[in-house]
């Protein structure tokens, strides 16, 4: 019988290692944030935590049981339940958790393999330690021993959110102490290219477009190297650095994300810019900044780490980030634009439509250029005559910065067009107020039925019930359909669209993306269009 408690034992185990996955996997979609994995604890305790709580206190109860019984064989078969059940109930859960398709599937990155395995230790301690009075409750020689080691045993099941958050302070000291060795080793690397122009982008929103637009005029003169995708974190960077900086580059271009204070200051220690861009500042992730002020002074470290000789570009649009440049350390200080004063960059004669647009680009001493792209929406070309600024101040001829406004494409999730019989506006990512008021904007001027999914926005802190409200309100005259994913984010949406007199039969509240997607034909005609506004990760479901 001691093979079948030891097979148990291990089973267990096993079980609740693969259960800690959901939890490990919210924690990592939090950017290993602990702050911000108990809040999403908190607020989803009832769902995800109660679960697997009920049952390690149904493994402890069964197993504590086993005392009451006088009968040997009948306690003994209570003992093997408690594992037997658990092991049945957990695997369900684990089921159900890997079959369930999510929005950012987990990473088993190096820093996940290194917790799992500091879970998995964890688990292993806990769940021997009823060996510590014997096997069988009969042998058990002090019943409050052998209950106390039953409860033990049964923490890693009934406790694994905490469990998880254990594993990670545990691991802590180690992540920062590799996090540091690569981050000095990218930033020695990239300090022994003095030769290299460095570029640092950053905004509130705007700046991945801002990044590939401006890479793309830069290459019509350089090497460029430029951060991939949305890779704007330290570790992000540092890898591109460490594993694709090559005697050939040129320029190296920097995307730069934050959602604390010293973020950008932290970047900027690694890249050491000499070349600053603000794209915009606006209410985006307000939870963890707290104040759009914190916003503001977070996006001018950038401005402030720049070198005296060095370039600071900054929207002329946005009397916020006007206001920045008081912070700036570059003497070289220049705007760009649509409707601000003093642009060094600004955009005339624009022309916006379903089939991109055109717009001619001047600079501050006259000279101009007619441009043309697939590009949708005016933010797109404020966007661009930011890049053009850039590249034009080191070198790059208008004609040449026009030849590859041509050549650029929408980015995935971000305002692409996808055409057929039913246009599609995929602007899945990261919505945000300004640019959910683009997004609307750009769905206005399409002909035909006109159709939004959205989920609302996320990250506003005190604000986000306000702020989707006003979303609704805008709504209310850019849509003929509404279908409104999820409860909470959208509840003040409707409230929005009817306060502004949108028809409450137009509004569709489905539960999931994947009820908005089944549903959507039943509203869809030729020649409508679609816009997706958002789309939550898995820790922001409800």
């Amino acid at each position: 019988m001691e093979i079948l408690t030891y097979a148990l034992t291990a089973l267990l185990a096993a079980a609740a290692v693969v259960a800690s996955l959901r939890f490990l996997h919210m924690l990592q979609l939090e950017s290993y944030q602990g702050f911000m994995y108990l809040k999403w604890l908190r607020k989803h305790f009832s769902d995800d935590a109660f679960p697997i709580l009920l049952i390690g206190i149904m493994g402890f109860t069964f197993r504590a049981a086993s005392l009451l019984f006088s009968s040997e064989r009948i306690a003994e078969i209570a003992f093997y339940a408690s594992d037997a059940l658990c092991i049945i109930m957990l695997t369900g859960l684990c089921v159900k958790w890997f079959i369930t398709p999510h929005r950012k599937p987990l990473k088993y990155t190096a820093r996940m393999i290194r917790l799992i395995c500091a879970v998995s230790i964890l688990v292993v301690l806990f769940s021997t330690a009823f060996f510590t009075d014997g096997i069988f409750p009969a042998s058990a020689g002090d019943p409050g021993v052998f209950v106390a080691a039953s409860a033990i045993r049964f923490i890693p099941i009934t406790l694994m959110p905490f469990v998880v958050l254990l594993a990670y302070m545990i691991t802590y000291p180690i992540e920062w102490a590799v996090k540091k060795w690569y981050f000095n080793d990218a930033r020695k690397k990239l300090a022994a290219r003095s030769d290299i122009i460095k570029i640092g982008i950053t905004g509130s929103y705007g700046k991945t477009s801002s990044k590939f637009m401006l890479s793309k005029m830069l290459a019509e003169k350089y090497n460029v190297l430029y951060t991939p995708s949305s890779f704007n974190t330290p570790m992000g960077i540092t890898k591109i650095i460490r594993g694709e900086l090559k005697p050939e580059h040129e320029v190296f271009v920097a995307e730069m994300g934050a959602r604390y204070v010293g973020d950008i200051k932290e970047l900027c220690n690694l890249v050491k810019p000499t070349v600053g861009i603000i794209t915009a500042v606006g209410k985006q992730h307000l939870e963890t900044f707290g104040s759009l002020q914190a916003i503001i002074d977070t996006k001018a470290e950038l401005l402030q780490a720049l070198p005296k000789d060095g370039k600071a570009f900054v929207n002329g649009d946005s009397e916020l980030c006007v206001g920045m440049l008081e912070k700036c350390g570059a003497d070289y200080q220049k705007l760009f634009g649509i409707e601000g004063k003093n642009l060094f960059m600004h955009a005339e004669n624009i022309s916006v439509g379903e089939w991109g647009s055109s717009f001619e680009l001047v600079t501050d001493s006259g000279e101009r250029v007619s441009c043309t792209t697939e590009l949708l929406g005016r933010h797109n070309i404020l966007n661009i005559t930011g890049a053009a600024a850039a590249a034009y101040s080191l070198g790059v001829p208008l004609q040449s910065i026009a030849h590859a406004v041509s050549e650029l494409k929408p980015i995935e999730h971000r305002l692409q067009l996808i055409k057929g019989a039913v246009t599609v506006i995929d602007d899945a990512f990261n919505s945000n107020p300004a640019g959910a008021c683009a997004a609307l904007e750009v769905i206005s001027a399409f002909p035909g039925r006109r159709i939004i999914v959205t989920p609302g926005m996320v990250e506003l802190g005190e604000e986000e019930d306000m702020l989707n409200e006003q979303f609704g309100q805008q709504m209310a005259s850019c849509v003929d359909i509404a279908i409104l994913v999820g409860k909470s984010h959208v509840d003040p949406i409707e409230h929005g669209l009817l306060s502004n007199g949108f028809d409450k039969s137009c509004v569709v509240r489905v539960a999931t993306l994947d009820e908005a997607t089944e549903k959507l034909p039943l509203f869809t005609e030729n020649g409508c269009v679609v816009l997706f506004e958002n789309d939550l990760s898995d820790n922001y479901n409800e």
